[in-house]
């Protein structure tokens, strides 16, 4: 499959663009079709938390594709999605975010951006997914959230439609990729490079408790390596990571 020809729709306000393409996905919707809005009213993050942004204060867009995955790399269309917004980022802004498993952007330690990706089986049982992808352009999020905006982190202001425009650039090859066992390994390779969990110190909140430990790898399935202080190693497919300062990871 070659890379999909990007098609645009742009609405100033829609409950969630995911949910939205979704709906198109279930529907036949070829690939390569993006949904923005300017404001989300019922935007949503991993594990259906709530994220309401100020309108235009940052790039809220959801991304169909439909690559030819095995079921166990799925989490690579939004890995790939992850690394197109990192490169875009350091282009547009001279910082580059770092990524921090499973599927946030960080500067200087704050979260800059978030992706939620949705697998979809169409009414002729091919499969899809939506990836979703917010990013803080101008809004350092709610004094409760440890955020950051890139206007706050760079000093740059770059606009939602620069932005996008960049990130789908930058997917062209990276959507290619998610095609062929030699592609997949280099997005594997890259996102390892780009993953600041590894080597940290962490909490691993899951639904049977936390995990501490220290992350030492991501392996090919997608799920994070824990090494925890006994010796004991855990596999962590879902969970919300928290990066652990010195003193905090010694008690």
């Amino acid at each position: 499959m070659t890379s999909p020809l990007w098609r645009r729709e742009s609405f100033k306000e829609i409950p969630s663009t995911n949910t939205y393409l979704v709906e198109r996905a279930r529907a036949g919707e070829p690939a390569g079709l993006v949904v923005r809005a300017d404001f989300q009213s019922a935007g949503r993050g991993r594990l259906d938390r709530k994220w309401e942004a100020p309108p235009r204060s940052g790039l809220m867009v959801s991304i169909l594709l439909r690559p030819e995955l095995p079921e166990s790399a799925r989490h690579l269309a939004n890995i790939a999605v992850a690394l197109a917004a990192r490169e875009a980022v350091l282009i547009l802004s001279g910082v580059r975010p770092d990524l921090k498993w499973p599927n946030d952007l960080l500067l200087d330690g704050r979260k800059v951006g978030g992706l939620l990706a949705e697998f979809v089986v169409d009414e002729n049982n091919e499969s899809a997914i939506v990836v979703g992808c917010g990013i803080n352009l101008t809004w350092d999020g709610p004094p409760e959230v440890h955020a950051t905006s890139l206007r706050t982190a760079s000093g740059v202001t770059i606009s939602v439609e620069n932005l996008l425009d960049m990130i789908l650039r930058s997917l062209d090859t990276r959507s290619h990729d998610l095609n062929s066992e030699e592609g997949r390994q280099r997005l594997q390779a890259e996102y390892r490079d780009a993953l600041v969990t590894l080597g940290q110190s962490v909490r691993v909140q899951t639904g049977r408790g936390d995990i501490f430990g220290v992350a030492t790898d991501v392996d090919s399935d997608g799920r994070l390596s824990v090494l925890d202080a006994v010796g004991g190693q855990h596999l962590v497919s879902i969970g919300d990571v928290v990066h652990l300062r010195p003193a905090e990871a010694q008690q």
